[in-house]
């Protein structure tokens, strides 16, 4: 007892001492009593089956995964979607042009054939859950290495996902491991294909305060976008077609004019990425100097190198927009959990949870026994592959996320010619689309900067060959290394692909030099990989053991699993929060805050806005949607635990009725992923009354806001 009373008493131990009611992202599918009790005591009026059922209509019917990299909620019986502005970012960006700046400018469909097809998106809805942990386990047989433990449970793993395809072929049955692989959940989904963009906001609205107010609070960013699913006459998956209809949801999220005050009960339910709650203290370290640490320096410099030519010309902004806005969001959130690690003394916290973990190892038999040499063991494999793990992060940054030929010349590489016709035409268009979007001379910059980047990073054993053929053929000059490499590849532009296509004998793909370093490349990753496969294999093992070992020591208390991209629900309560001393902040942010920093940013088109909005916004005109005292409130925060994948989810009252759409998390608290901060976490999202008086007020698309289901 005197152990555990010594536990409590740290902070960030939530893997010790259970769950807070503001934190953790829990399955619908396998909400326990006390889970469900403490929803009620802070507020809750829906029971659990009107939050999850696996065969009538149930809230999380109009939760959908959107895109496979964000979250939706369905708000009309003719298959509106709500999502994140970032969300649905690179599918406006591809239908913008010059001419109709669709990023710029906003977008609305007048009219059903108005909305535009976008075929690159598709949204997922869950239709049920099921523990299937003890088949899968069954066939981990005494003995097995991990390498074969883990090939054993993929088999049954896929097993079971195709026999859910093989019943009904409108679904898709996905097993995934949950509490680090010690327990296997089955979903069983069916996803929707054609989804068509409705209404955008202008960036202005959309993406107000850009890089600057990524991540940070006080915001004040209307960041959402509007899409509607499509299906046949059956109301089941189908392509794209002129024949299609509105898809006709089981469940439809009525919206709350009604508002909320501090202390309301709110509740996110959405797709979560990844969290790392139970990583060890070497993990976290790793992350650190590897993963965390070659984005910051890598992606800085090639981002300063794309928002200095953006700012030059507007058909580069076009361009690179999208491209920018993905690669800075993740940018800034390892520089900002970096230093929220180190600031929040996040380490230290998860080593004195291991001392006592160890400690009640020591001290009973039949742990000592399984799990003498765990720390070890851990420790030991970390340090073996911690040097090649930062290079492989470097190497990966710096040669397949940067250089854009590199990307084009691997997309055609591993293009499968021999598909289906559909996908075949697809995937060119894709590569096509690639081809659109880039400026030879702006990615000839960026490698060579990745290049001097890479070299002055990583230890000389991790460069690549062609380092060699720099230093002896052109002086250390990388810049004149590719310079000469883009003028001797054919894959600069589509000229090559076509020659490749129309099988232009003079042409041999596989002599084209961007396709030899390429290979060259990959070749490299794949020796790396390789000489950390053993302590990686050992790594998860350990980290396996360890999370096993926590809930083992704390049997009484109540843990959620990590994020793994499967439908989550997150709750607590509408809530504001002091940073630092003699700072706090409100729990919600106005117009007049935006016209405050368009003051105080005169000048930066990052918070600019077009004279109309301007002008909308100082008549104080809200109508329905202002607040009882007569302000509108553009976004607020609640302690709700998110992440990435979150971006899009419904934030609901205590009725179930939508809030407003998260999008964000706060500076102060970037280590979230791997420590809840219940003083300081926040999840950022934009009001639903801001959301509809842009629809209404500033793009007359009163004709979307009759579709939906409003309440006082």
């Amino acid at each position: 007892m005197k152990l555990r009373k010594t536990l409590v008493v740290l902070s960030c131990l939530l893997l010790a001492v259970g769950s807070r009611a503001d934190e953790g992202m829990w399955m619908l599918g396998n909400l326990n009593k006390e889970t469900r009790r403490t929803m009620k005591e802070l507020g809750l009026q829906l029971s659990a089956k009107q939050l999850y059922h696996p065969r009538r209509p149930s809230l999380k019917d109009a939760v959908v995964s959107f895109g496979g990299f964000c979250s939706g909620v369905v708000v009309s019986h003719e298959g509106l979607v709500l999502t994140n502005h970032h969300c649905g970012f690179s599918s406006i960006r591809q239908r913008s042009t010059m001419e109709h700046n669709y990023l710029r400018d906003g977008f609305v469909a007048h009219n059903r054939d108005e909305e535009i097809p976008c075929p690159e998106l598709f949204v997922r809805f869950l239709i049920r859950q099921e523990n299937v942990t003890r088949r899968v386990l069954s066939v981990v047989k005494p003995g097995m290495d991990e390498a074969e433990r883990s090939l054993a449970i993929d088999s049954v793993m896929w097993t079971i996902g195709r026999e859910v395809m093989m019943h009904d072929s409108t679904t898709v049955g996905a097993v995934d491991a949950y509490y680090g692989g010690n327990e296997f959940w089955l979903s069983v989904y069916r996803d929707y294909y054609d989804v068509r963009l409705v209404f955008a906001p202008p960036s202005s609205v959309g993406k107000f305060g850009w890089e600057e107010d990524n991540w940070e609070w006080p915001r004040h960013t209307g960041d959402f976008s509007v899409f509607r699913i499509y299906a046949n006459q059956e109301n089941l998956p189908a392509e794209y077609s002129a024949d299609n209809v509105p898809y006709r949801p089981a469940y439809v999220a009525p919206i709350s004019l009604g508002g909320y005050r501090e202390g309301s009960f709110c509740m996110t339910l959405g797709y979560p990425g990844t969290t790392e709650r139970y990583l060890s203290s070497f993990g976290i370290e790793e992350m650190m100097l590897g993963a965390n640490q070659a984005q910051i320096d890598v992606r800085g410099v090639k981002q300063a190198i794309w928002k200095r030519e953006m700012e030059r010309n507007d058909s580069i902004r076009l361009m690179y927009a999208s491209k920018y806005d993905e690669s800075s969001n993740y940018w800034k959130n390892s520089i900002g959990m970096n230093q929220a690690i180190r600031r929040l003394h996040v380490l230290d916290k998860k080593r004195a949870m291991e001392k006592e973990l160890r400690r009640w190892i020591e001290n009973t038999p039949r742990e000592r026994k399984k799990l003498s040499t765990l720390f070890t063991d851990l420790e030991t494999n970390y340090k073996e592959r911690r040097e090649a793990d930062r290079a492989n992060a470097y190497f990966t940054e710096a040669f397949f996320n940067a250089p854009e030929l590199v990307q084009l010349a691997l997309s055609i590489l591993n293009f499968d010619f021999e598909g289906e016709r559909d996908a075949v035409v697809a995937g060119l268009e894709n590569i096509v689309e690639q081809y659109a979007n880039l400026d030879v001379d702006i990615d000839k910059e960026v490698f060579a900067s990745m290049i001097d980047v890479y070299r002055a990073r990583v230890d000389s054993t991790y460069w690549p060959v062609f380092f060699q053929e720099i230093d002896t053929l052109y002086g250390g000059n990388s810049r004149a290394y590719v310079d000469t490499l883009y003028a001797r590849s054919d894959l600069t532009s589509p000229r090559g692909l076509k020659r490749f296509l129309e099988r232009d004998t003079t042409y041999h793909i596989y002599e084209d030099p961007a396709i030899t370093l390429s290979i060259d490349l990959l070749a490299q990753l794949f020796e790396m990989n390789y000489q950390v496969r053993e302590p990686s294999r050992e790594i998860r093992r350990g980290e396996r053991l360890l999370n096993a070992a926590v809930r083992r020591m704390y049997d009484e208390r109540n843990f959620y699993p990590d994020a793994n991209s499967t439908l989550r629900l997150s709750f607590g309560t509408v809530s504001g929060y002091r940073p630092q001393d003699g700072v706090e902040y409100d729990y919600y942010t106005t117009v007049r805050g935006i016209l405050e920093k368009v003051k105080s940013h005169a000048g930066d088109t990052d918070f600019a806005l077009q004279p109309d909005l301007l002008k909308l916004f100082l008549s104080g005109h809200f109508g329905r949607y202002a607040d009882k005292d007569g302000q509108m409130r553009v976004c607020f925060i609640s302690n709700n635990d998110i992440t990435g994948g979150n971006s899009g989810s419904a934030m609901f009252n205590e009725h179930g009725e939508l809030l407003g759409l998260a999008f964000d998390g706060n500076w102060e608290a970037m280590s979230g992923d791997i420590c809840y901060e219940p003083q300081l976490q926040r999840t950022i999202g934009v009001d639903i009354r801001y959301v509809l008086f842009i629809i209404e007020k500033y793009a007359h698309a009163s004709h979307l806001i009759h579709e939906l289901l409003l309440s006082d």
